[in-house]
């Protein structure tokens, strides 16, 4: 699996590392597009530019950013969920194929939107990856129903521990009991 993952996270990532840098370099080509989605996203996230062409720059350095930690296994999980969490509005605002009337330009719209639904899936997909550690979930599960079975054998151990010097004590105060009543007959 390693192998797999060594050679598909490279070739996830190639997409956006490209489309980025295009990006990057002539936001002017897409602003347009993006400008129906760029003021509401911008209204809700603190400290994004309003600037459609700004944007479209700042989320073109985001994929080509993520692309490349993704592409290089640096916290792949993070990259993955970075290009996931960009892909939704670069998607909703260049693939609107439900807007378009143009029955070709609508099907070529609506392949580009199901060729980025497909790459959503791919990188949800690598930002569950856990490269077959467990997670950090499954660990700490693991971790308390160790620390619940510990506990269980200590309170048993403990009880039998108190039960042996009660049992101990009630002997040697019989003992002491019978010593004393013998001494007392004498």
């Amino acid at each position: 699996m390693a192998v797999l993952r060594k050679y598909a996270r490279p070739m996830l990532a190639s997409v956006f590392v490209a489309g980025g840098l295009k990006t990057v370099r002539a936001p002017e080509r897409v602003a347009p597009a993006a400008e129906p989605v760029a003021g509401p996203v911008a209204s809700r996230v603190p400290k994004l530019p309003d600037d459609p062409e700004q944007l479209v720059r700042l989320n073109g350095a985001v994929h080509i950013g993520a692309g490349l930690l993704l592409a290089t296994g640096v916290a792949p999980r993070f990259a993955a969920l970075a290009l996931a969490g960009t892909l939704v509005p670069t998607t909703l605002a260049g693939h609107a194929w439900w807007k378009e009337k143009d029955p070709e330009r609508r099907a070529e719209q609506r392949t580009h939107f199901l060729k980025n639904a497909s790459l959503f899936g791919g990188l949800l997909i690598a930002a569950a990856d856990t490269h077959g550690k467990p997670s950090v979930a499954y660990r700490a599960r693991g971790a308390a129903a160790k620390g619940r079975t510990s506990a269980s054998r200590m309170r048993r151990d403990t009880t039998g521990a108190v039960r042996g010097l009660r049992d101990r004590t009630t002997g040697a105060v019989h003992e002491l009991q019978d010593r004393a009543q013998q001494a007392v007959t004498r």
